[in-house]
């Protein structure tokens, strides 16, 4: 089967990533094993930017850590001169440890607990993203006690359905996240925060769904927040610095999916903000995007070792992995699909459909429902293809299988990022009772 992935083959017809053969990868590292190629990451963050510099617009490209977060990761994005989007106090210490710059920090959240705003306001974060009316209560109290200023984006819920699986929906006007903009309530919250010195308004933020293939959506949040931003100047004499548009760009998975280039949903979004700010006299914000699965997903391959089979008459066969739900959750979360190769065999013809099945004690651990692959046998290398966003961030002890190794490739080099756990690992944090 042919794949649209530009995938590179060497002269042993084994995969090769950022110059590197996999079964030698494999060999050095075992399996399961994930591998982010690195110049990927960056010729992705690099389109981000030729749009925004083209448009001429102010910009800020945040990464969405909590699509794969590490040192290694924080490293890179702060090299690349990115923002950073983090969710937790975890991801906000992993930044603080990788020396990311942490006034280019944004701390989202729907639930954040006073210590980590403590944590993140000592810590000099830059923006933290108010997610709802407790939370402008906490953190108004925080900084009240403290004598203390924070710049803030109001999350607003705008009431657009993305086209999107119902759990990855997030901008219709009952998500769990932000303000409801309809109801009412986002225009509460803002007389809230002006009305505190404290608080310093810096603009919107909205996200409508992740793994989203259509433009018109972001074009309809983005003229929404205009047009807010319109009535409130009339009415507050208010007008955001910062318009926040999140992400959600869709990426391909399959054959069958045909995204547009993340960089047109970006050029998308501008104009649109452009023409509505012009036509409204304002003044023109700076424009930010949340990209995570974007600029991860497709440079991430996720390695294993082909073990047992099982031939069911009539029905595809079984070909069970050394990994599975524990290192990709998605296809049993989200009944997410994905394509693979032959690592060692790319030169192989595709001779029949296969179940590709994870080891942990579970029916629906399947990597993949129909994988056309050539004959394997025990030994041999499965690559599963653009599993860079969110397998290893949702990766799990589950059957106490260990946690796989990550590895860095770029120009022929490979940089361990993430050491394989091991079982004492597994324990380390449990005490004998008995």
């Amino acid at each position: 089967m042919e794949h649209n992935f530009n995938l590179v083959t060497n002269d042993q017809h084994h995969l090769e990533i950022g110059g590197l053969d996999t079964v030698e990868l494999v060999q050095k590292y075992q399996t399961p094993l994930v591998v982010y190629d690195v110049s990927k990451i960056k010729q992705q963050i690099a389109g981000f930017k030729t749009v925004f510099e083209q448009n001429d617009v102010d910009y800020e490209i945040s990464y969405a850590s909590k699509a794969f977060s590490c040192l290694g990761i924080y490293q890179l994005m702060q090299k690349e001169n990115l923002h950073l989007d983090v969710v937790s106090g975890g991801e906000l210490f992993t930044a603080q440890q990788a020396g990311f710059d942490l006034s280019k920090v944004s701390f989202h959240g729907n639930n954040k607990s006073l210590a980590e705003i403590e944590t993140a306001v000592e810590a000099g974060v830059g923006i933290i993203v108010l997610d709802n009316f407790d939370e402008i209560d906490l953190l108004s109290n925080y900084l009240a006690d403290t004598h203390q200023q924070a710049n803030v984006l109001m999350r607003i819920t705008p009431g657009i359905s993305a086209h999107t699986h119902n759990y990855i929906q997030t901008g219709q006007e009952d998500s769990k996240f932000g303000f409801d903009l309809n109801s009412g309530q986002a225009e509460k919250a803002l007389k809230i925060i002006l009305a505190n010195p404290d608080l310093i308004m810096k603009g919107f933020h909205s996200h409508i769904g992740s793994q989203i293939f259509e433009v018109n959506g972001f074009e309809m949040a983005a003229e929404k927040l205009v047009d807010l931003a319109h009535d409130w100047y009339r009415k507050y004499d208010y007008q955001p610095e910062v318009i926040n548009v999140g992400g959600g760009f869709g990426i391909a998975y399959t054959n069958e999916d045909k995204p547009l280039a993340p960089e047109v949903f970006v050029d998308a979004i501008i104009k649109k903000i452009k023409e509505k700010t012009t036509e409204y006299g304002l003044q023109m914000p700076a424009i930010w995007i949340e990209p995570g699965r974007s600029i991860v997903g497709p440079a991430g391959y996720n390695l294993y070792t082909v073990g047992s089979r099982k031939e069911v008459p009539g029905k595809d066969a079984y070909v069970s992995v050394d990994g599975g739900m524990g290192d990709n959750i998605r296809p049993a979360l989200y009944q997410a699909e994905y394509e693979a190769v032959v690592a060692n065999k790319m030169n192989q013809e595709t001779v029949e459909t296969v179940r590709v099945a994870g080891k942990y004690c579970e029916s629906g651990d399947i990597l993949i429902q129909q994988a056309a692959l050539p004959k394997t046998q025990p030994g041999d290398v499965v690559a599963m293809l653009n599993t860079g966003a969110y397998g290893y961030s949702m990766a799990s002890n589950y059957n106490r299988n260990l946690k796989p190794a990550v590895v860095f490739v770029e120009n022929g080099q490979d940089k361990l990022a993430i050491k394989r756990q091991t079982y004492q690992d597994l324990i380390q944090l449990e005490n004998q009772l008995y």
